[in-house]
């Protein structure tokens, strides 16, 4: 039987780790594709807590035999508990985190930062790997994660090249050196990850919940300046091609990645063997290379930039990107590693899986298809005929003949299988079923017996009149065996054991997960042994093996720890007189709240340059109060906090150097750089840290000095009760009037669709020139899109939503602090609206009236939203 094997994680002449690929296992099937194709690693979920509660997904009772299997196998497991955890689920997650300890699980990926405390507190060293949910993009996040206890961070998959290896040099400047993580291959968010509420504001099904409802893969129109945008067949504004990582793998291994890993919980067993092997075969390949070209160059190695390819010669890159294609395909680019290019990440032509482009329609007849081929095909592939249309249902079957007339070739199918009417003169074909190659992949993991082998090492010891030793090493693990043979060594008078003979006999592995990498000979003098001795020396060594390696990995747990001992205190709730706090977007917002008295303002501008007059704007407005104190009674001054933009990329320190500059009374801490830079100021912690429940809260408020924190915008009313209950009211501010800012990505909708230009540098600003929306095809709702000042872009539910009802419940539980925030509304509507939720905290209306008289006023639209979800 032909096995494949795996070669050693790193090399010693080039200095550099080999990174772990770590492949998805949505179910069983998947797990075994997954280690019969090469993978390091797998994660999979269970039933709860987990980003892909669509999939299959493992049950509890499962851990301790998918452990022994893939230990068994000499690959990790690693089980994901990346969602947000509500108050209420504190105490099953707590079980949960004991039950997985205790089952030898390898890790634990994480998104909330009150599960980092509560797996450290039971633990102190089961491994935490940070999630990509938590929206780590620099050195900030990562030290934000290493103090928290993580191990490892995985990445935003927004990072380039240049962003790893700024993030690599600033964690070697402060001495650090936690192993860094980033997905290589598969689907691609448009939104960052943890910071992505469409299905939230659209449907009530959470992405920080694991119930992501896809909103980016539907068509939208572009509407600018209220006329829409011709884009021809470019529907699907915000459905990013998929990633493929293969040309860039040379750079990630000198950028020092730890780990690699494949999107596709959700896919296929077929999918899984296919991605996984290619990566396997791609890495082990590099790794030859870049060893090849460091033994001959040395003088030439660490020259190379972000951007190149380093000193590796390209990859064969055409069958591997046909089976990657062929795997799962919505157009393979290279993501960001390569940095910003707005025209190549997002085509725009449709949103779901395609296949392998084999090229167009150039005649349909006699029930016979003319193409010029782009790629091979033969009878029994599957193919889907294009017409510019994805949204409706298209034609396609299988492939009965293929005949080649020059660099034509009619393609025929068959009989009464094509509807020949729905099919045209230039559509695309694309080849979407490769029977020969799923058959090929099936056969990759079918059976019992191993079929892919991992090295290990064997030294063999002896001399006259003693047994003969043999000592097995699998050197990835750390695993050591030793035997001793039955019998004693005699002399040899023929025939002695020779390093040959040795090499060949304990070289007999097939059918087990190992071959032998490297034979020790450290015999003294000419002996002899039986080879049937031989024979039983190499299955003990196998069976030793295999037991050590399937054991569950011993990690300490804390008997006595508890959940209780990481909540604050909770006093009881005292009567509060509430304050309203107003959430303005431009200055002439910001005139409208001040005039109306206002005395907590937060601004958020695309340009912070503009902080400067807004907080003069304020300052001014004091002396105008001041001449008001009869009209009004005494008031508070008012007080400006101001935002900066939410996600912060290594080199943009720049943009909060002039958020600071503007001496503001405050600022809304948004992520880990905002931690750090604005420490020793008065700081709110807004709605992208996610606080979702006490503990999250009590870190953020305890440890990093925050003065109040804004609650997670996943919560609806019961658990936003619980929430309040669970930790002090005063803590907590919560957003009871908005517009769902429902994507945030690095995706500038903009320079793709209103200019020619890839990025900032050369788009021309159409952000500055035009005021757009996205029209959703089904419904027709227009959400609004803005930019910021990185260029990141922000979609905000065309409809606001309102929490009104529940303002008077809040206030019972010790809830001071609301807040309401504006988009694009005028200075007449801001007035309007910050007017009613006045009268509804002086308690002159009631949330329903509120609700009714917003609803009819200038058809602003506003819903219960989310918060009143379950209720």
């Amino acid at each position: 039987m032909t096995t494949d094997c795996l070669s050693p994680t790193s090399n010693p002449s080039t200095n550099m780790q080999r990174p772990e690929i770590l492949a998805p296992a949505g179910n069983w099937e998947c797990a075994k594709a997954a280690v019969e194709n090469g993978a390091d690693a797998i994660y999979f979920g269970l039933e709860r807590f987990n980003a892909r509660m669509r999939a299959e997904n493992f049950t509890e009772a499962d851990l301790p035999e998918l452990m022994e299997f893939l230990h068994g196998r000499g690959v990790k497991g690693y089980i994901t508990l990346n969602t947000l955890v509500f108050p209420q689920e504190l105490r099953q997650a707590e079980q949960y985190i004991r039950a997985i300890i205790a089952a030898g699980v390898d890790a634990a990926i994480v998104q909330d930062v009150g599960i980092c405390r509560l797996i450290r507190h039971i633990s102190p060293d089961f491994p935490i790997h940070a999630s990509t949910q938590m929206t780590i993009t620099s050195d900030a996040g990562v030290e934000f994660a290493e103090t928290l206890g993580c191990n490892l961070v995985v990445l935003a998959r927004e990072c380039s090249l240049r962003d790893i290896n700024k993030i690599q040099s600033m964690m070697a400047y402060r001495g650090a050196s936690l192993p860094l993580e980033v997905f290589v291959h598969g689907a691609l968010c448009v939104a960052y990850s943890g910071q992505c509420l469409t299905s939230e504001a659209l449907g009530g099904r959470s992405a920080n919940r694991g119930e992501c409802a896809q909103a980016c893969r539907m068509p939208y129109e572009l509407i600018a300046d209220g006329e829409v945008v011709n884009l021809g067949e470019r529907k699907y504004l915000l459905s990013p091609q998929d990633l493929a990582g293969l040309e860039v793998l040379p750079n990630l291994v000198q950028a020092g990645v730890s780990c690699l890993k494949i999107e596709g919980r959700l896919k296929s067993p077929e999918y899984v063997a296919n991605v996984t092997r290619v990566y396997r075969q791609a890495v082990d390949g590099v790794m030859e290379e870049l060893a090849e070209k460091a033994g001959s160059r040395e003088q030439e190695a660490g020259e190379q930039g972000a951007g190149s390819r380093g000193n590796a010669s390209p990859l064969p890159l055409g069958e591997e990107r046909y089976k990657l294609e062929m795997a799962f395909s919505r157009g393979l680019s290279t993501g960001w590693f390569k940095g910003i290019n707005n025209q190549e990440l997002v085509h725009a032509r449709f949103g779901k899986k395609r296949g392998v482009y084999l090229g167009e329609v150039i005649r349909v007849r006699n029930q016979q298809v003319t193409v010029r081929l782009q790629a091979p095909v033969k009878p029994g592939d599957g193919i889907v005929f294009d017409c510019g249309h994805p949204e409706r249902k298209e034609e396609g079957g299988r492939i009965y003949t293929v005949k080649h007339q020059g660099q034509e070739t009619l393609l025929t199918f068959g009989k009464d299988n094509i509807k020949w009417r729905r099919v045209h003169t230039g559509d695309r074909i694309w080849k979407t079923s490769d029977p020969g190659l799923d058959k090929q992949l099936r056969q990759s993991f079918a059976g019992e017996n191993p079929q892919f082998q991992r090295p290990i090492t064997i030294e063999v010891h002896g001399e006259i009149n003693l047994p003969l030793i043999a000592i097995a090493r699998d050197a990835p693990q750390g695993h050591t065996v030793k035997v001793e043979s039955r019998m004693q060594l005699v002399a040899a008078n023929t025939k002695p054991l020779t390093r040959e003979l040795l090499q060949t006999q304990f070289g007999r592995l097939g059918n087990t997960p190992f071959y032998l990498e490297k034979l020790s000979d450290r015999l003294q003098g000419e002996v002899i042994l039986p080879v049937s001795e031989l024979n039983h020396m190499r299955r003990e060594l196998v069976t030793r093996l295999q037991k050590l390696r399937s054991q569950p990995q011993p990690w300490q747990i804390n008997p006595h720890a508890s959940l209780s001992d990481l909540l604050p205190v909770t006093p009881s709730p005292s009567p509060v007189s509430p304050k309203l706090i107003v959430l303005v977007r431009n200055l002439k917002q910001l005139a409208a709240a001040l005039q109306i008295g206002v005395e907590t303002i937060y601004c958020e501008f695309e340009d912070p340059r503009k902080y400067v007059q807004a907080v003069e704007m304020v300052r001014q407005s004091e002396e105008w109060r001041s001449a008001r104190v009869e009209e009004w009674g005494s008031i508070s001054p008012p007080k400006i906090f101001v935002a900066p933009p939410r996600i912060t990329k290594p080199n943009e320190n720049w943009i909060l150097k002039q958020v600071l500059n503007c001496q503001a009374d405050g600022y809304l801490v948004r992520n880990y750089d905002h931690l750090q830079f604005f420490a020793g100021e008065h700081c709110i912690g807004d709605f992208s840290l996610n606080i979702a429940n006490a503990l999250t809260a009590d870190y953020f408020i305890n440890h990093c000095d925050l003065e109040r924190l804004t609650a997670s915008y996943d919560l609806n009313i019961n658990q936003l009760e619980d929430l309040l209950k669970s930790c002090p009211p005063e803590w907590l501010e919560v957003t009871i009037h908005q517009h769902m800012p429902m994507f945030h990505m690095e995706h500038c909708v903009f320079c793709a669709f209103l200019s020619q230009g890839t990025d900032f540098t050369n788009c021309g600003r159409p952000c500055e020139q035009h005021e757009v929306q996205i029209r959703e095809s089904r419904i027709g709702t227009e959400h609004i899109l803005q930019a910021d000042a990185g260029c990141r872009n922000t979609v905000f539910n065309g409809t606001a939503q309102t929490g009104a009802e529940y303002v008077q419940h809040l206030l019972k539980l010790g809830l001071q602090h609301f807040r309401i925030e504006f988009v694009n509304e005028s200075s007449q509507q801001v007035t309007q609206v910050i007017s009613y939720y006045q009268k509804l905290l002086r308690g002159e209306i009631t949330g329903s009236q509120l609700w009714q008289e917003l609803k009819l006023y200038h058809q602003l639209g506003v819903t219960r939203g989310s918060m009143g979800k379950v209720i």
